[in-house]
């Protein structure tokens, strides 16, 4: 009997954070094209919590057929392994493409202490643990990103866990923590205030702020993400979703969404896409065990 034709009934897309958030977004963005190049409909199910952690395991227990597959950033497959025990690893996916990039910034929480930068720091040095800042769980991108600017300081800051973007641009808006770093989309679609760029290149949409390197604190790094299924999907199903994941983030609307965004379309094939991945994991892992952050057995 001739094998059916992949696809032929709609693709499940987890995105492992919650609503609201930059993972959400761009699982939003991406869906009606990718839905268009496939020729089957492709709906959004968000799974959030733990950094990513409880989406990206439900997708390992999904059937292998193409069927249930995920958009992920980096942090819950390249970090997340190192810092706490979990029942997968870059060997549990077989990956389909990069979609997007994400610069970080960090971002004022309303009726925090300081109005800037440097404030931050000020505040910071004025007593321990007298920095309240937000992050998606301990060791998510935006954990290891303030925790570097902090090390590099010299400053111990409180971290505060929520389940993603939305709660912590909720939390920041409430005045319940002080800053926090996520990409510029966050900042607004809250109204809350970037007082600088994660990395060494000003963005065009924030021509005034400084960066982090020119501040003084060379710290980079982006959160950019794809699409993952389970290790085994059937290789004729991991082709078409490749190729139409590359017309989607080429099409116009993708773009223009993206944008909107702050976010830089990326398409990377499989191969790739794997390749960048399992050398940050690399590089996360000596990382985290620089920052404390890494789990027994690593440090």
């Amino acid at each position: 009997m001739a094998q059916e034709a992949f696809p032929s009934r709609t693709i499940s897309l987890i995105a492992a954070y919650p609503l609201g958030g930059n993972t959400d977004l761009m699982a939003r963005a991406i869906q009606p094209e990718l839905s268009r190049a496939l020729g089957q409909t492709v709906v959004v199910v968000n799974r959030g919590g733990a950094a990513g952690t409880i989406g990206s395991a439900e997708l390992t227990r999904a059937r292998p057929d193409g069927y249930t597959i995920a958009i992920s950033p980096n942090n819950p497959l390249t970090a997340q392994p190192h810092a706490i025990p979990l029942s997968y690893s870059m060997g549990s996916f077989r990956f389909l493409c990069l979609v997007y990039d994400n610069p970080q910034v960090v971002i004022l929480g309303r009726g925090a202490p300081f109005q800037d930068f440097q404030g931050l720091f000020a505040h910071g040095r004025s007593g321990r643990e007298s920095l309240i800042y937000g992050a998606p769980g301990s060791a998510s991108t935006q954990h290891i990103l303030m925790a570097s600017l902090l090390r590099k300081a010299d400053i111990e800051g409180l971290m505060v866990s929520l389940t993603g973007a939305g709660p912590m641009g909720q939390a920041a808006l409430g005045g319940q923590i002080m800053a926090f770093v996520e990409a510029f989309s966050i900042a607004a679609s809250t109204g809350l205030t970037p007082i600088a760029v994660v990395g060494r290149n000003r963005l065009p949409h924030l021509p005034n702020t400084r960066t982090t390197a020119e501040l003084g604190y060379p710290v980079q790094g982006t959160s950019h993400g794809g699409l993952i299924a389970p290790a085994g999907i059937p290789e004729a199903a991991a082709q078409a979703i490749e190729r139409a994941c590359e017309t989607a983030v080429g099409s116009e609307a993708f773009r223009a969404t993206a944008q909107r965004l702050a976010s830089v379309p990326s398409f990377l094939p499989g191969a790739q896409f794997r390749e960048r991945f399992a050398a940050e994991s690399d590089a996360n892992r000596a990382l985290l065990c620089e920052l404390g952050l890494a789990r027994e057995g690593l440090r």
